[in-house]
């Protein structure tokens, strides 16, 4: 390994380069920002990244930043005949672990065919996976969301012994937790993205591994999402301008917003509506629109890329996320659409829901309203028609509150200390092991070595 790495902004990173492998479900998917520019500001922490989607998504919208990531990701079959070779060959090395892995996914999913199924159909896709792992020199593994990519990278451990850590999001830990604790036994460290997800995650390990939890929120480039000068005129052809950007599914609750609209309409409020996004609830987004009779003041613009939504954070001026969850137990953690518009300086009504207090600070950068309750979005929505000058200052403490803790290059940078400090220990150990074999083989005790995983009690995020 080199001594020192370059980084994409040309900044110099002192120490050795470490080998990482990212397990992801789909890449590139438009919707999940945090994965993309998390891996790009990770490797400018001087981290060797490779990525290996479980799925290569074929989307209409691609982000710009992601079009290199595409070309170099390791994509490949669940099933093929190189998946099959290699699981035999790793099967005959080592069957124990391979069989080993295999039972524990059986007998920990019973119960749950969607990680069952997932686990069994992933199978050989990972053994193929640790046999690449291990000819290209990874020192750690790092899956996004405790599921599947989780499953993979803990039969790659097992089989190799390559140490992973995971990112867990919301649903990945709400709706199914079956194999979660054993999942976080024996990852070396698991990353919460939310405060609110420590009780969960103490709950299902028994109050067991706190020393293994890193609260590291997801960040935003506030280099990128930056306020409108205040000094630059603005047009308005509506008293208030409305924004929400997230996929057309259930779990954003589109409905709330549609429905509070309508009620500050038949109040007299002049306002105006643009909903980002994609997704299976078009129709029924569409049509609840148009029976509201509001086709001509709420529009829906489709999915977009990062620039073209910073570029429309400065034709707005309040974003809405009124997240609800689903009765599938589906929530939301802490929606970066959120974190975006505040380092824009936006306003922004959310819902008080899981971490999403943990970046919005009511009546300090906006409004948090209860999950569902479109007279509530009404309400926050009218005081700021009324009162803009109120809505400029939410937006300076937004952008504070994001800088403070919720920025990218930051929080990579405590990831990217997290993957070296595991690094280490493991080579650590391995040389202490390798001491122990050479002075038991002279005859003589040993001294003592350091064992431990390098990883320390829970951290937070400043707030």
């Amino acid at each position: 390994m080199s001594s020192s790495a370059t980084t994409g902004t040309g900044q110099k990173t002192e120490g050795p380069v470490a080998r990482v492998a990212y397990i992801v479900s789909r890449f590139p998917k438009v919707t999940e920002t945090f994965v993309l520019f998390e891996i790009l500001a990770v490797r400018r922490q001087g981290i060797d990244v490779e990525l290996y989607p479980l799925w290569h998504e074929k989307a209409e919208v691609v982000h710009p930043e992601a079009v290199d990531l595409v070309r170099h990701a390791h994509f490949g079959p669940l099933l093929s005949a190189d998946v099959i070779r290699r699981s035999v060959s790793m099967l005959v090395r080592r069957p124990r672990r391979v069989l080993g892995a295999l039972a524990t996914i059986v007998t920990e999913n019973i119960g749950s065919a969607n990680h069952l199924i997932g686990g069994l159909a992933t199978f050989g896709r990972a053994l193929q996976m640790a046999d690449d792992f291990e000819r290209r020199g990874i020192e750690h593994v790092h899956a996004h969301f405790a599921n599947h990519p989780t499953t993979v990278a803990f039969v790659v451990h097992r089989v190799t012994g390559i140490p992973y850590s995971f990112t867990a999001h919301a649903f990945d830990i709400h709706v199914d937790q079956h194999m979660l604790a054993t999942k976080i036994a024996e990852a070396a460290f698991v990353v919460p993205i939310a405060e609110n997800h420590l009780e969960l995650l103490g709950d299902v390990t028994g109050g067991a591994f706190g020393d293994k939890l890193r609260v590291i929120h997801c960040g935003v480039d506030t280099s990128v999402f930056q306020p409108l000068d205040e000094t630059t005129p603005r047009s308005r052809a509506h008293a208030l301008e409305i924004l929400q950007v997230g996929s057309l599914t259930p779990l954003k609750g589109h409905a709330v917003l549609i429905d509070a609209c309508r009620a500050l309409v038949d109040d007299g409020v002049d306002v105006h509506a643009r909903i980002v996004g994609d997704g299976p609830l078009r129709t029924d987004i569409a049509n609840r629109i148009r029976s509201s009779g509001l086709e001509g003041r709420i529009e829906l613009l489709g999915a977009l890329d990062r620039s073209a939504i910073a570029r429309l954070h400065h034709d707005v001026d309040v974003l809405v996320a009124p997240s609800v969850p689903t009765k599938a137990g589906k929530r939301e953690g802490i929606p970066v659409v959120l974190m975006e518009a505040m380092a824009s300086g936006l306003p922004v009504i959310a819902s008080r829901l899981s971490g999403i207090p943990e970046l919005v600070v009511d009546g300090v950068t906006g409004v948090l309203v209860p999950a569902g309750d479109p007279s509530a979005v009404a309400v926050a929505l009218r005081r700021l028609a009324d009162d803009p000058g109120m809505g400029r200052a939410w937006g300076r403490a937004g952008r504070a509150r994001v800088i403070e803790s919720f920025d990218l290059e930051r929080n990579a940078a405590r990831l990217a200390a997290c993957f070296r400090d595991t690094i280490a220990a493991r080579q650590l150990l391995d040389l202490g092991r390798r001491a122990d074999v050479s002075v038991r083989d002279a005859g003589t005790a040993p001294s003592p070595v350091a064992t431990s995983s390098g990883i320390g009690p829970v951290t937070r995020d400043p707030s």
